[in-house]
C-alpha cells in the first residue's frame, strides 16, 4: 500500500535512505543505485511514449512502466531482510512478467529481416528514443548484477531487464520502417582518410 501525504521528510539529508523493510542504507548503496536506474529507465519510457507510437505499442510500454515499478519495489525490499518485517508481503517480479516480454519480442521480431551488422542508434526520432531506453535498460541490468555480487536478488529481475532491453531493440527496428531505415555499423569505415 502506498500513501504519500508529504513529499519531503528531510530524513535523507544526511545521505541515508530507507528501504522497504525499514532499514537505512547510504544513498550510494548498490541497491539504491539499481532501483534508481530502473526509475530513470521508466522516465525515458515516458518520453518514448510521447513520440507518436501506435496504440498497441504505447499500451505495451504503459504496461512495462507499471512492471518497472514492480521491479523497483522488488529491489527496494531485500530478499533476506534483516530490518523490520514489511507490513505486506514483498512484491516480487514473476516468471510470467518475463514470459510476456518474450512473447512481445517474438511478435515484433517476426517481420524483421535478419541483421548483417550491428545497428547504429538513430533513424526516426521514435527509434532513437527506443535506443536510449535500451541503453538505460542495459545499465539498469548491470547495476542489478553489481548488487547480486554481494546480496541476494530475485532472479526474475535480471531476466526481466535483459528481455526488456531486447524488446526495446526490436521495437527500435520496428520504428525504423521494420529496419529499412536503420543504419548499420560498417567496421573500420573511417580508419583511413
Amino acid at each position: 500500500m502506498v500513501f504519500l501525504n508529504q513529499i519531503y521528510t528531510k530524513s535523507g539529508d544526511a545521505g541515508q535512505t530507507g528501504l522497504g523493510d525499514g532499514s537505512r542504507v547510504p544513498k550510494t548503496h548498490d541497491r539504491v543505485v539499481a532501483y534508481g536506474t530502473v526509475d530513470e529507465l521508466n522516465s525515458v519510457l515516458g518520453l518514448v511514449r510521447t513520440a507518436g507510437l501506435s496504440e498497441r505499442i504505447d499500451g505495451w510500454l504503459l504496461r512495462i512502466q507499471n512492471d518497472l515499478f514492480d521491479v523497483g519495489a522488488d529491489l527496494c525490499v531485500p530478499e533476506s531482510s534483516e530490518g523490520r518485517k514489511p507490513e505486506y508481503p514483498p512484491l516480487r517480479v514473476s516468471a510470467e512478467q518475463v514470459g510476456w516480454l518474450e512473447k512481445r519480442i517474438d511478435e515484433v521480431n517476426e517481420p524483421l529481416e535478419p541483421l548483417t551488422s550491428f545497428v547504429l542508434p538513430g533513424g526516426t526520432p521514435t527509434a532513437a528514443w527506443m535506443h536510449l531506453a535500451r541503453t538505460v535498460c542495459r545499465r539498469a541490468e548491470i547495476s542489478v548484477w553489481t548488487l547480486k555480487e554481494t546480496e541476494a536478488v530475485n532472479e526474475h529481475v535480471t531476466c526481466y531487464l535483459n528481455r526488456l532491453s531486447d524488446l526495446l531493440f526490436v521495437l527500435a527496428q520496428h520504428c525504423n520502417d521494420l529496419g529499412k531505415s536503420s543504419v548499420l555499423w560498417v567496421p573500420g569505415a573511417n580508419r583511413e582518410s
